[in-house]
């Protein structure tokens, strides 16, 4: 279930934030990246990166926009929302196509905790009037449709339509440390038919290529989000490239799912999506029964499996065949070590038809989301 995981670490987990130091990037945001300025800059001038280095002209180009990790399970990078700028925090999802962020239309607790975007301070804002709503599979939110210019990394699209959050029922989106979601996947899954972010930087001619790559890292490495290009640095080897099929999510077919050799999931083939916002690796109960068996994982609190923390070296790779292409995933890849030692494994139960290739997959396998072929590239990442 989308974004789960992240409220079992709420649950399970201290509040304090895992901050990655950010090494990798592009353009203007270099030297502050180079001296591990780029964060304090950011919280102390929240404005003065959208404001100092937009681009001059809107060439096309290739621009990196770094992510803060949360324990493994939130991976979340700012963005730019009106005239002067106000900044918000967003999970870059490739399992969604909308653009929303909380709204001073909104009262909750949720936007109570956030940032909250206040159209009447944006000279450039335009209000639709027309309403909307999202569900997650965690989570959901209404609110109004409206247009102004949204930054990203160094690139600027005017007249971008997006979400103003009105209500965030629940708990979930309180404690979670993003404060909304742009998604990425295709036009055909978007709410009330709103042209996606990335489809307008395509449309607009401002990057370089008609395709973005994700890099996601583990525990004290960087992590990064490429608009428009494929960074070498992040991956070794050669990169597989995956037909989607079909487009709404970023959906791919899978073969089969390994483990010692013999199909324990997945067997004769299924479908899965490639989806940055979900912490986990999810599939069917049954499939997920039998890899959890398959690893000697055990139930445990919030829906979670237990795996013993010091038999790693004695548990098997799981391997996903993916057109042909074995991608393995080790024990300690999909093993998630939380607080005071414990250990949990990263597979989990989706109540959905297709599997989910979560960031756990995404950690190890640098993913590079093609629009112009239709395809997602998959590479080792380093």
């Amino acid at each position: 279930m989308k974004y789960l995981a992240i409220l079992f670490a709420i649950v399970a987990l201290s509040e304090s934030i895992t901050r990655i130091p950010l090494q990798r990037g592009k353009k203007g945001r270099d030297t502050l990246k180079e001296k591990n300025l780029l964060e304090s800059f950011l919280e102390e001038h929240p404005y003065d990166i959208g404001t100092k280095y937009q681009p001059i002209s809107n060439a096309a180009q290739v621009a990196g926009e770094p992510l803060l990790n949360f324990l493994d399970t939130e991976y979340y990078g700012t963005v730019y929302i009106g005239t002067p700028p106000q900044a918000f925090t967003v999970v870059f999802d490739t399992g969604s196509s909308n653009l929303w962020v909380p709204s001073t239309y909104c009262s909750d607790a949720p936007c109570q905790n956030h940032p909250r975007f206040d159209p009447s301070q944006s000279s450039t804002f335009q209000n639709t009037q027309q309403t909307m709503s999202i569900e997650y599979g965690t989570g959901s939110m209404d609110g109004i449709l409206g247009y102004d210019t949204v930054t990203v990394s160094d690139i600027t699209v005017t007249n971008q339509e997006f979400a103003l959050s009105s209500s965030e029922p629940g708990a979930f989106f309180t404690y979670v440390k993003f404060d909304g979601i742009l998604g990425l996947g295709y036009h055909a899954i978007a709410v009330s038919d709103v042209t996606p972010v990335f489809d307008n930087m395509v449309d607009e001619g401002l990057v370089q290529e008609n395709l973005f790559s994700v890099y996601l890292g583990g525990g004290g490495t960087g992590s990064m989000i490429t608009f428009g290009g494929i960074d070498e640095s992040y991956y070794t080897g050669s990169i597989n490239w995956i037909p989607v099929t079909q487009q709404g999510y970023w959906q791919i077919g899978l073969d089969s799912i390994l483990v010692n050799g013999q199909a324990i999931a997945c067997s004769g083939g299924c479908q899965a999506i490639v989806d940055t916002g979900t912490s986990l690796l999810a599939g069917s109960p049954s499939d997920i029964s039998n890899l959890q068996n398959a690893i000697g994982a055990t139930p445990g609190q919030y829906g979670q499996y237990d795996i013993n923390c010091g038999n790693l070296g004695n548990m098997p790779d799981v391997v996903f065949v993916i057109n042909g292409i074995q991608f393995p995933l080790t024990p300690a890849a999909y093993t998630l070590e939380q607080s005071q030692g414990e250990c949990h494994s990263g597979f989990q139960v989706t109540s959905g038809d297709l599997w989910i290739l979560g960031d756990v997959f995404i950690r190890q396998y640098y993913s590079i989301f093609d629009r112009a072929n239709n395809q997602v590239g998959l590479a080792k990442a380093v």
